[in-house]
């Protein structure tokens, strides 16, 4: 007989399927050589109250033969010869579209600016050891995108949920942790990322795919006003419909779209600070204990939400037990973002502290505070991004964060290092004296945050922090530090598309796709649009 069950547990009891199995013998009466194996098919952790809990399901295989969860198996055929499709960016829904191409029988070539996964952690490497930022290869740009070093969580509030647990399943099938099924927040880490990464590559090629790197698109071929191919900065051409899957940062194919006259629109985005404290005092904050985690718990995230004078304040990309890490893809920028390793074994805890900004906030207050912030850090105005430049208002949301991080850079006061100030100076303003030590390898330096932040955020900043220090006590504390600057929550230009065909709007045969394009938000959510992309463009294919 096979048993499935809901089962609320300490976390001693449901640290490993042994403890299960013991609790089951002991509180459920169950016959420990009837048992014959026990698999976890779900698992949460609720820490609402003083207690914490472990939510599992359960199967148990009461005299039968225990099987382990099975794996749905993805087959891509052989696809040499068939209809071409070109696929712009290597991140995750570049990827999930090729895949998808090949189960569609369209041959995809994916080209990408940045480098491969393994050549990639190099140019990560010399960000924090020589300051130096490639800007074709970075936290940002190169294959898997801008979250293959950046903590791989894999969790989406998607409501597609059929869809969310195939692209997990094709994860495992490519080397993920099993445990991605199973785990409420399911995560891989920045150190095994890497590898399932290259082989979703390899199997792209198996296939008859193409993938071309440090190949960056420099034009997109228009043949009475639909898009026939892209042109790449080698002069190659390359013909077929494309999906363009570049990811939130890339500027200049913004730019390029404008350009074409390719309909955008600027969208509200998020941008604050990354807030970093000891691990072990957010296990104790969340866990409701001065032991902090114990020996059964993981190390504790957070997720925060407010409203402050009409606008979310929240935290956003959690990551426990891990590292601030820079962020930027030119010269002249400071941003920050997190990561943790598969382990979240680092001394510290830390997460995006946003406040949401609107598109009509950059002319009206937002653009006067910046120019301000830069002459007062000893600039002039006219060096800021697009100080002397005439754009379009689709790209304002653009400028507003280019120019915030020009200005996170002159507060760093050189290379990558960057602006920091302890949580408590901040909210009370006042410069921190001294600093503690903190994850961020290519160093820190006091700066005034809340005098050159832009009012909007700061001031709204301190309020949220002050809500979350209300319903945690401890929260907010000179232990924390808050880094200058996050502003790459999303992307700031939305391209936008038919939403039955996904195609663009006034252009066919181009299919903007994932969160650069503004249809998604982290790695599950791109794959999936990535995936829908492709579905889309193939049906177009065989209908032509």
């Amino acid at each position: 007989m096979i048993q499935e069950l809901d089962l609320r547990l300490l976390p001693q009891q449901a640290v490993n399927e042994q403890a299960i199995t013991a609790w089951l013998i002991q509180e459920k009466g169950l016959d420990a050589n009837e048992i014959q194996g026990v698999n976890v098919l779900k698992r949460s952790i609720d820490a609402r109250q003083r207690t914490i809990y472990v939510n599992v399901r359960v199967r148990i295989f009461i005299n039968e033969e225990p099987q382990a969860p099975s794996l749905e198996t993805q087959h891509y055929p052989d696809v040499s010869g068939k209809p071409v499709a070109i696929v712009v960016g290597a991140g995750p829904g570049g990827l999930f579209a090729a895949l998808r191409l090949i189960q569609c029988g369209v041959r995809p070539i994916v080209v990408e600016r940045g480098r491969n996964v393994h050549e990639r952690r190099k140019d990560i490497a010399s960000i924090s050891r020589e300051h130096a930022i490639d800007p074709e290869s970075n936290y940002c740009f190169g294959e898997g995108g801008a979250g293959a070093f950046s903590d791989g969580k894999l969790y989406t509030r998607s409501k597609k949920r059929g869809s969310v647990d195939r692209i997990l399943q094709i994860l495992c099938q490519f080397g993920a942790s099993p445990s991605i099924l199973v785990d409420a927040h399911p995560h891989i880490g920045t150190d095994k990322l890497p590898g399932v990464i290259e082989r979703l590559r390899e199997q792209i090629k198996a296939s008859g795919g193409e993938v071309h790197f440090e190949t960056r698109m420099d034009d997109i071929l228009l043949q009475n006003g639909n898009v026939v191919g892209i042109r790449t900065h080698t002069g190659n051409e390359l013909m077929g419909p494309v999906i363009l899957a570049t990811g939130h940062s890339a500027r200049d194919v913004y730019h390029l779209l404008s350009a074409k006259h390719i309909h955008l629109e600027a969208k509200s985005l998020a941008m604050g600070v990354r807030l970093e404290h000891p691990q072990q005092l957010i296990d104790q904050l969340q866990y409701h204990s001065s032991q902090g985690r114990g020996d059964f718990l993981p190390a504790a995230e957070y997720s925060l939400v407010t409203q402050v004078r009409e606008r979310g304040v929240y935290s956003f990309c959690m990551c426990p037990g891990g590292f601030v890490v820079p962020a930027a893809s030119s010269p002249n920028q400071v941003v920050v973002n997190g990561m943790s390793p598969s382990n979240r074994g680092s001394q510290w805890g830390n997460a995006g502290l946003v406040v949401e900004v609107q598109p009509d906030d950059y002319t009206n207050v937002m653009k006067s505070a910046l120019e301000k912030a830069v002459v007062d850090a000893g600039a002039n105005a006219h060096t800021m991004p697009y100080a002397e430049q005439d754009f379009p208002s689709a790209l304002s949301m653009m400028v507003l964060q280019e120019q915030l991080e020009y200005a996170s850079f002159l507060y760093g006061g050189s290379n990558q290092t960057a602006p920091v100030q302890r949580m408590v100076d901040f909210v009370q303003n006042r410069t921190s004296a001294s600093l503690p030590p903190s994850s961020y390898t290519p160093g820190v330096i006091s700066s005034p945050l809340h005098t050159w932040l832009p009012p909007l955020i700061a001031g709204r900043l301190k309020e949220g922090f002050s809500e979350f220090d209300h319903r945690n006590r401890g929260f907010m504390t000179n232990q924390a530090l808050l880094f200058g600057v996050e502003t790459r929550t999303s992307s700031p230009v939305r391209i936008v598309r038919n939403p039955d065909t996904l195609a663009h709007s006034q252009a066919e045969g181009l299919y903007p796709c994932g969160e650069g394009a503004g249809y998604a938000g982290g790695i599950v959510s791109a794959a999936i649009d990535g995936e829908r992309c492709a579905d889309s463009l193939a049906s177009q294919l065989v209908n032509m």
